[in-house]
C-alpha cells in the first residue's frame, strides 16, 4: 500500500484540494495538506484552453514536472487521457509518475455529454495499471455529472473499473444520503465525492466515503475574489486587507 493509498480511509476522508499552478499547489502545501489533486478546468483555463476537449496535455504534464519538488503527494487531473489509445494513456501515466505523481484521475465523460463505452473504459485502465503498477488510479463515472445514467448504471460502472485495476472511484454529482451509501458498500474499492453546494466533510465522513475533492471549486472562488477586489479598487475603496504579502507569494515558486 502506498502512502497515498493509505490516505483513504472510509469515515475519515481525506480531504483533496485542488490546485491549478505552481504557486496554489505550494500554497496548499505549506498549509499542511498531506496531498493535492490538479483541477483540469484550472490547469486548461490558466492557458486559455477549454476543459474536457484533450487539449492540456503538455500543459499538465509540465505542471506535474514543477510539483514533483513539492514536499506534497500529488494526483493528477488528465481528463480521459488526453486522447489516444490505452497505449498512450498508459504513457502519460508512465510520464506523470516519472514526474513524481502519486496518482491519476481518468474519466469516461465525452465533450458531447455521452460515456465511454465501459469495455473501453476498462481497456484503459489495465493499460495504466499495467504499465505504472504502483499509481493510484481514481477512476471516475461522470454518470451523475452528465446525467447520463441511474444508480445502477453506476455500479456497473465503478464495479468494472475496480475489476479492472482502479484503486479508487469517482463520482461527481453524487449528493443523496442513500445513493452514496450504495455506492460505498456496493464496491470495493474507496469513494471520492466531489464537494458541492450543502455537503460538508462530516456529513461525507459519517457516510463512509473515503475521499473529498473540491474540484474547480477553488480556482472558481479565486478569480471570484479577483473580479470582486479589482471591482471595490474601482469604486474607490481601499484595498483589502489580510491577503497574502507579495514575499510570502514570491517565495511559493521555491517550494
Amino acid at each position: 500500500m502506498t502512502a497515498f493509498h493509505a490516505l483513504h480511509r472510509p469515515g475519515d476522508p481525506l480531504v483533496l484540494p485542488n490546485a491549478w499552478d505552481v504557486a496554489s499547489a505550494a500554497a496548499l502545501a505549506r498549509a499542511g495538506f498531506p496531498a493535492i489533486g490538479t483541477t483540469s478546468l484550472g490547469v486548461a483555463a490558466a492557458h486559455g484552453l477549454p476543459d474536457g476537449r484533450g487539449m492540456a496535455r503538455a500543459e499538465t504534464v509540465a505542471l506535474m514536472r514543477r510539483l514533483g519538488r513539492l514536499p506534497v503527494l500529488v494526483t493528477v487531473d488528465v481528463e480521459g487521457g488526453f486522447g489516444g489509445g490505452p497505449a498512450a494513456v498508459a504513457e502519460l501515466a508512465a510520464e506523470l509518475a516519472d514526474a513524481g505523481a502519486a496518482g491519476i484521475n481518468l474519466e469516461d465523460g465525452r465533450a458531447d455529454h455521452t460515456l465511454v463505452p465501459v469495455a473501453e473504459q476498462v481497456e484503459l485502465i489495465a493499460a495504466v495499471k499495467n504499465r505504472v503498477p504502483d499509481l493510484f488510479v481514481n477512476a471516475r463515472t461522470d454518470t451523475r455529472w452528465l446525467g447520463a445514467g441511474d444508480l445502477e448504471e453506476t455500479l456497473l460502472r465503478t464495479r468494472a473499473f475496480v475489476a479492472a485495476g482502479a484503486d479508487g472511484v469517482f463520482v461527481p454529482g453524487l449528493a443523496g444520503d442513500d445513493e452514496i451509501r450504495s455506492v460505498v458498500s456496493g464496491v470495493e474499492a474507496p469513494l471520492n465525492v466531489l464537494l458541492l453546494p450543502g455537503l460538508t466533510v462530516l456529513r461525507l465522513a459519517a457516510l463512509g466515503v473515503a475521499r473529498i475533492s473540491t474540484g474547480s471549486l477553488l480556482f472558481r472562488a479565486a478569480l471570484g475574489h479577483a473580479i470582486d477586489v479589482a471591482r471595490l479598487i474601482a469604486r474607490g475603496e481601499p484595498a483589502p486587507t489580510g491577503v497574502p504579502p507579495y514575499a510570502e507569494v514570491d517565495s511559493l515558486a521555491r517550494g
